[in-house]
């Protein structure tokens, strides 16, 4: 544990990313550093951190990475209900930890005419309840864990470009139309 401190101190800000500017670190680099320091376990635990949860509910022997997956698994099962109803197409019942702030979430970000904008709102939310699960202790295998989330959302914002996409759903739409 003595050695979170000095891999902790190594890891480069994510507060300020812009649009245009250069991840500060790959998630690669990140977990090549992060190895150097950790167990086996906590090694595993870290090469397996995903932005998707695991479809079913298993102990990752992190508190910080349960909830954290709980609430995405939940927010994701709140968009689906949420298009499904849209479509009118049968929808199903939320599991109980689904609380009325992530069905809000999930209301607010389907209503949303520009899926660019929703995907930031989504992403805000994320950062925001990263922020609020995140332990205090910040040189913990936990706030290791919530770095490298942090790290995996703002890498995958990144790759959102606004221009290549409506480049794109032209295309899409004009040969739909048979306007190639």
């Amino acid at each position: 544990m003595a050695g979170y401190y000095f891999l902790v101190s190594q890891l480069p800000s994510l507060g300020n990313i812009g649009e245009k500017s250069a991840m500060p670190m790959s998630e690669s680099a990140f977990i090549e550093l992060c190895s150097r320091y950790m167990s086996e376990k906590e090694k595993s635990v870290l090469q397996n951190l995903s932005l998707v949860p695991p479809r079913d509910t298993k102990d990752t022997g992190s508190v910080f990475l349960n909830t954290w997956y709980q609430k995405e698994r939940d927010l994701r099962l709140a968009l689906a209900q949420i298009r499904a109803q849209k479509m009118k197409k049968d929808a199903f019942i939320l599991p109980g930890s689904c609380t009325a702030d992530i069905q809000q979430t999930a209301r607010t970000a389907v209503g949303m005419d520009s899926p660019l904008s929703a995907e930031q709102f989504l992403y805000e939310y994320r950062l925001k309840l990263l922020d609020e699960l995140t332990p205090i202790d910040g040189f913990s295998t936990d706030a290791v864990y919530a770095y490298g989330i942090r790290l995996m959302l703002v890498s995958r914002m990144k790759k959102f470009d606004g221009e290549k996409g409506i480049t794109a759903y032209h295309q899409i739409y004009n040969s739909i139309l048979g306007q190639d």
